[in-house]
This record gives structure tokens, sequence and C-alpha cells, in this order.
């Protein structure tokens, strides 16, 4: 057999010598392989610095080199231009026709500046114009908020871009794209963007031709979605069959979408019952849902009376212009009482009547959380202005209940004035139930700023407010039971000293906080002036009065230590201080009471007490004072969790006659 050839790096060498002729490969070191680096171009480096001049300077000059019309609307925007530095409010372009060359003059003012809101409402775009802007807007990163609504023209390359858009900005929150549709070989391009979670989190898809595969594959996508909160796809003509199948799994899967917005649509009641899957899947999630005008009847109201019992976070259900009619609101009724989380309830033009108002009363009476309910529209007569009446008088948290102005006709025409009179009746019961709610949030609202630490506070009365305290220890005591019993958290102190509150600074500044609603005038004594007015009276006096030194004549000066105990009560110790003259008097009335009624005290910056309140009671201690009340307040810790310091502020109890001294 023939020898096999030896390999050609074997023909090339011998001993290890090349001969002559042969090729020979070499790779230059590490530090010389690469020669050089380009750096991308900053989006940004024409935006240093400039002005608004240089913008309309620019944008004159690419509209003459492109040989396109100004437009004077944008001129007239960019001349009211102010601060250049954040994101401009607004660039408004709406009904201005954009071809392609007004779109690529453009180019020259979203490099230098960016909006909050750019809006391209109805400005035909084409396919060319439109992938022009997008990639502009998502190169400079030009609006948060974009409006491309009405553009029925922008096809598949306009939609490519915009998803391209969607994808890769990371500040787009808001698309608006109303009325411009969103056809078959569109759909899979804004798919994707929206399966890859992008920043979006209101996409706004009305009248957008969306029924069948578009809508397959955006309640697919939208699936994988965390971002999106609001979903819009009203006037889109979905089905109650392929499109609410979609739209049941879409909910079943994304708990994130907090508004679904299905009005003008065909759901029906088959539509409604993939609905329903979907929402009972839904432990948190959904707070909104729209189904207004989707031809639903008493059939569909019976799966949703089924699934709301199980819905926790849905807190909004229109259900405004189908027709319902009473045995729906009756099917949907068990639903709502076993309800916990509805807030608000739509059943305008719903085909109701007087039966079916009464069962909606039931509802009413039973809902402990129901703000706002809409029942315009409705033939709503006596009978059900009757229920509805009685039901606001067991109700305190209804606020608004809609119902229609005028009157409905009656065969007895006395019925009308009844009517009148129980339309009234509904609406006061509803404002009364609107101010008991907002003095329950502002007494929420002060528990939450109120202070964890003890705060004191000195305040010196005028001499005619002295009366004030000889009541003082029956109103404090009725008050403090009156306070448990009820539940209640009173602005006032009982003491009738005004509380500081901490302003944006951290200073502490005096402010009445006595309120009408929250205490009986008649349960309270006599406010007293804020510890500036007492300055000023005291020093017409003695202009060597002031908080910090003795009492002047007439004047009394009291010290209030409060600090929070249990079950988030506030402990007030108030200690009064009379004048020298009158100290004999004063000896021989009772201290002042410990007021246990919740109080609610402004909170310090850090939650300490500052030193200056603490050291200003050290100095108005009376020379009399016994000194073995004074050693137990030092040496055993109070019972209320107050401080050692504090106890030179504790009201102080005179001895009787045997010695015997009472406890701290």
């Amino acid at each position: 057999p023939a020898e096999a050839s030896p390999p050609a790096a074997a023909r090339g060498t011998e001993d290890g010598r090349l001969r002559p002729g042969a090729k020979r490969v070499t790779f230059p070191s590490d530090e010389d392989i690469v020669s050089g680096a380009v750096e991308p171009k900053d989006p940004w480096r024409h935006a240093q610095n400039v002005t608004v001049d240089e913008i309309m300077t620019a944008y004159k000059q690419a509209c003459q080199k492109l040989n396109c019309k100004q437009i004077p609307k944008l001129l007239k925007q960019i001349q009211e231009f102010k601060d250049l530095a954040p994101r401009i409010d607004c660039l408004d372009l709406k009904g201005e026709k954009l071809d392609y060359k007004a779109c690529e003059a453009l180019e020259e003012i979203f490099k230098r500046v960016q909006f909050k809101i750019v809006d391209l409402e109805q400005t035909s775009l084409d396919e060319d114009g439109a992938s022009a802007l997008f990639d502009m807007i998502e190169y400079y990163e030009s609006a948060t908020h974009l409006n491309i609504s009405f553009n029925k023209h922008i096809g598949t390359r306009g939609w490519q871009a915009a998803a391209h858009m969607m994808r890769k900005t990371n500040c787009l929150q808001y698309l608006d794209a109303r009325n411009t549709p969103l056809l078959d070989h569109s759909a899979p391009f804004v798919a994707r963007a929206l399966r890859i979670s992008s920043s979006l989190v209101v996409l706004h898809l009305e009248n957008a031709s969306l029924s069948g595969r578009p809508l397959m594959l955006l309640a697919t996508a939208l699936k994988m979605n965390m971002n999106l909160r609001e979903l819009y796809l009203a006037d889109n003509k979905l089905n109650g069959l392929q499109d609410s199948a979609q739209l049941g799994n879409l909910l079943k899967f994304n708990s994130c979408i907090q508004i679904l917005d299905l009005r003008n649509n065909h759901v029906l009641d088959s539509g409604l019952a993939y609905i329903c899957e979907g929402l009972k899947e839904q432990r948190r999630g959904l707070v909104t849902l729209v189904l207004w005008n989707n031809q639903l009847t008493h059939t569909g109201m019976a799966y949703l009376g089924m699934t709301l019992p199980h819905t926790q976070s849905l807190e909004t259900l229109n259900l405004g212009h189908n027709p319902i009619g009473n045995e729906g609101v009756r099917n949907l009724k068990n639903g709502l009482i076993g309800n916990r989380s509805v807030l608000r309830l739509g059943l305008a033009s719903t085909k109701l009547t007087c039966e079916g108002a009464v069962a909606v009363a039931e509802f009413i009476a039973e809902s402990p959380r129901l703000l706002r309910l809409d029942l315009r529209e409705n033939e709503i007569k006596t009978g059900g202005l009757m229920a509805l009446s009685l039901a606001l008088k067991v109700n305190h948290s209804l606020l608004r209940l809609d119902l229609d102005r005028e009157p409905k006709k009656e065969a007895v025409k006395s019925f009308i004035e009844t009517q009148k009179a129980l339309l009234a009746e509904i609406q006061n019961g509803c404002k009364r139930n609107f101010i008991l709610a907002k003095e329950k949030e502002e007494k929420e609202q002060k528990l939450q700023q109120s202070a964890s630490m003890p705060e004191i506070t000195v305040t010196e009365p005028l001499e005619e407010e002295g009366s004030a305290e000889d009541g003082q220890d029956g109103s404090a005591s009725s008050a403090a039971e009156e306070g448990e019993e009820a539940g209640e958290t009173p602005a006032a102190s009982e003491n009738g000293a005004t509380e500081p509150a901490e302003d944006d600074d951290g200073d502490v500044t005096d402010s009445d906080s006595d309120t009408d609603e929250e205490v009986d005038a008649g349960d309270r004594p006599p406010p007293l002036p804020s510890a500036e007015e007492s300055q000023h009276d005291a020093g017409a006096g003695s202009p060597a009065a002031s908080p910090a030194s003795a009492p002047s004549q007439g004047n009394e000066r009291r010290i209030s230590v409060s600090s929070p105990g249990r079950g988030h009560k506030i402990f007030v110790v108030t200690r009064v201080e009379s004048l020298p003259e009158r100290a004999a008097e004063d000896a021989t009335q009772p201290g002042p009471a410990l007021a246990t009624k919740p109080e609610l005290p402004a909170p310090r910056a850090n939650g300490a007490v500052p030193e200056a309140a603490v050291g200003s009671a050290a100095p108005s201690a009376e020379p009399g004072d016994p000194p073995a009340c004074e050693s137990a307040a030092h040496d055993t810790p109070l019972p209320n969790g107050l401080k050692m310091d504090f106890a030179r502020a504790l009201p102080e109890t005179p001895s009787d006659g045997n010695g015997k001294v009472g406890s701290c």
C-alpha cells in the first residue's frame, strides 16, 4: 500500500527550521490587542446649559433644512418654557398634522428637553412619522405619559416602533392608544413588549379592535406582567365566549392589575361567568371592575352574587346600564352582604323599581363599610325611598347616595311631596355620616401623630379663668369615664391647656386643638389661652413676667406632663402653681385629678422631651414642698412609664394634720 503523505506542518519543518516561503502566524501581546475604543454617543450632549433661544433656533433651522412648515402652537409653547432642568409639564401637539418631516424636526426639541406628558392625539401620524417619533421618545426618554390616541394610520411599523419604545424605555408609565387600531399583524409586537416586564403602569386601549386574536395575545402576555396596574378595554366589542374566557384566565394568573374597565362591550351573562371564575382566584389585586353596558341580566348577577363573598380586594363595582332588574338585585344582595371589601356600587339605569330598592336598602342596613351608591335613572318611588331612608338611619358609613333629583310620577299627588321629603332625609343622613367620618379620620390622624415620649406644656392662664380650676376635679374624672366608655380621643386636654403642635421646621408652636364635635361644651371647662397670649397679658401688668419666671399678681401657672400608658391612653399629670400670698388658701383645696381621658399630644422631632421644658419645672417648685413626697418620686419608678426626671412636675399633695404625705 502507498505510504500516506506527511502532514503539511511536518513537511514545512525539517529539524525545527522553516522552509523558505512557509507561512507563519503571530499574535500581539495582550496590551496591544485593543488599539482603541469609541464611547457611545451621549443622547444629552446637546442638553447641557441649554436656553430657550437655542431650542427655538435649532427647531427653526431644522424646519428650513427639511423644508417643512413650523408649527406656531409649538413655537408658542417653547417661548413659555421656564425651568428646563427637570421635566417640563407638557408638550401639547393635539390636533396638529404631523408628517414625516415635521416629526424629524421635533428631534431638535427632544434632544434638548424632556417632558412629563407628550400629547400626540389626533396628529394624523403615518407609519414613517410614528416610527420616527417613537424611536426619538425611546432614545431620549422624552416622556413619562404618552398620548397617541385617534391615530388610525400608524400601521404595523408604527406599532412595532411603539412596542420597542415600551420595552426599552424605563420612564414611560402611561400610554393612551384609544381609537388607534391594534390589528392582528401588529398585536404580537405589543404583546411581546408587555410580556417582558416594562415600566408601563397604565394602558388605554379603548376602541382598538381587540376582539379575537389581539386580545388573546395581550391577555396571554399580561399574565406574566407584574407592573401594569390599570387596563382599559372599553368599546372593543369583546364577546361573551373566547374574549371573556381570556380575561377570566388573565384574572386567575395576574394579581397586579388593580383597575379593569370593560364598559360598552358584549360580555353577556356567559362572559361574566368566566370573569367570575377569575375573580374567585383574586386574593389581592383587582380593586375596580367596570361592567357598564354589557347586556348583563339577573342570570349573571347570580354568578356574581356567588363570587363576591370570595373577593378580598374589590372595592368598586360598576354595573350601570345593564338590564339587571329587581330579580338581579335580589340575586346580588346576599353576595354583597357576605362581601367584606366593596365600598362603591354602581346600579344606575338597571331597571330597578321600589321592590329592587327594598333589596338594596337591606344591603345598606347590613353594610358597615359602603361609601357610595349610585341609583340614578331607576323608577324608585315612595316605597323604595322610604326603605332607603330607614336603612340610612342605621347605616353610619354611606357618604353619598345618588338618586334622581326630580320625584317620580305617582297616582296619588300627595306622594310627590312625600318623595321630596324622603329625598331630603336621605341626603341629610349622608351628610351626618360624612361629618362623623371626618371626625373619625381627624382623630385617627392625631393618634398616629402622637409621640411615644412624654411631653411638658407650660401655660399661664388669665386671672379670670381661675374659676375653671374649681370644677376641674369633677369634670376631668367624668370626662375620663366618658372617654373610656365611648372610646373617644378628644383633642382638647381636660385642664384646658393648649397643646403644642410641631411645624415643618421642627419648631413647636402653640395651637388650639379644641373641637366642638369631639367634646360637648357642657362637659369641658372653658379653654385657657395659649402660653404666648398668657405671657403677653402677664407682661402688660408686670414687664418682668415670663413663662420661666415666678407667676405675676393674679396669674396661675400650670405644668402638664403627658405620657402614653397602656391601651393607647395618654395620661396627663397637671401641676397648678399659685401666688405665694394665695398659698394658704390653695393648701386647703384638693389637688387636680389624674386625667385618664385620652389626649393627643403633638410629636417631637426626635421623640424626646426638650431639656428646657424639663428644666423650667425645677425653679418653680415652692419652698414648702414635702421632702418625703419628693424623695419618693425620685426613688420609685412611676407606673405609667414617666422618667424620673419628670417627678418634679407631678402634682403636689398637701400633708394633712397627722403628718401623713399623699403618695405621688
